[in-house]
């Protein structure tokens, strides 16, 4: 028996996007039990778009909240909380998901995300993989293992709930995935289920400032130093632009600390999410070794 769904659909100034979104959803081969589509203070086309579009179809609400300026890093969990709003909790559904306006999804992607969650009862929050476009080829960003894409998040209805709900802070999509490992939920993504992310990442706040971001992130989540190094010494090789790329996350790490920034998740949660990095990296070390021996 196929999971019931509902989404919700934060959205801002995504007028050059969001019909590939509706669309796409509109087309999947499992349809939502509800979408709630939160219009978050909009300046161009987005409202006449969904205005069009809810129009036509009887599980599409369109809400807003009347905002005129947004906090980077919350505002998208506080428009996602204020559509949850409009989903009655007596309806009977087990997932709801977390979908950005500048997503295009396969026509079976809900329906094969939602098949592996049935079959494996412990999935508590996952997606697909995302690509973006560079040089002309759509391209899956890479993701740690644990970790499922924050445009596409699909969670089960109890990890949701065991967790309490995203927190409205930076790095809300690192902190739910590390209370859903404690409460014995598996988080991921599903290598062999791609989407299409339209607007690549960092558009909305700039390259330079988005690997800052990321520093900042990785502090308030708990992060340790020697991980920390390893990702800038990636960004100053792979990443854009390289060389600043990885000083800019450094300085974000770096003023979190001098500051004494309050750490987003408690003690307990932070020794969990550098076991789960330390894992992460000692894999490749694993391998090498073996692989010598052999």
């Amino acid at each position: 028996m196929s999971l019931r769904y509902v989404l919700v659909t934060p959205v801002k100034d995504e007028a050059a996007f969001i019909r590939e979104t509706l669309m796409s959803v509109k087309r999947q081969t499992h349809l939502p039990l509800r979408w709630v589509i939160v219009d978050d203070g909009s300046c161009d086309d987005t409202p006449r778009i969904l205005r069009e579009h809810a129009d036509d179809v009887p599980w599409l609400t369109v809400v807003s909240t009347g905002a005129k300026k947004r906090k980077l890093g919350s505002a998208e969990v506080l428009a996602f909380q204020r559509g949850l709003e409009h989903i009655d909790p007596a309806l009977q559904y087990d997932v709801v998901v977390k979908l950005d306006g500048d997503v295009r999804l396969p026509e079976t992607y809900f329906e094969r995300v939602l098949e592996r969650m049935a079959a494996a009862p412990d999935w508590g929050i996952v997606s697909g993989v995302y690509c973006e476009e560079k040089d002309g080829q759509w391209l899956p960003v890479p993701m740690p293992g644990y970790h499922a894409a924050g445009a596409s998040k699909v969670v089960r209805r109890q990890c949701f709930q065991d967790i309490d709900g995203f927190i409205a802070r930076k790095g809300w999509d690192t902190v739910d995935e590390i209370r859903a490992g404690l409460h014995g939920w598996r988080t991921g993504h599903f290598e062999d289920i791609q989407f299409y992310h339209l607007k690549p990442e960092g558009q909305a706040m700039g390259r330079l400032s988005t690997h800052r971001f990321h520093g900042e992130i990785y502090y308030q989540t708990g992060g340790g130093l020697l991980f920390l190094l390893l990702k800038v010494a990636h960004r100053m090789m792979a990443g854009q632009p390289r060389i600043l790329g990885g000083m800019a996350m450094l300085w974000g790490y770096a003023v979190s600390v001098l500051s004494n920034k309050d750490r987003l998740v408690n003690r307990e949660e932070a020794q969990y999410y550098r076991s789960m990095l330390n894992r992460r990296l000692a894999a490749p070390v694993i391998k090498l070794i073996t692989s010598l021996n052999t």
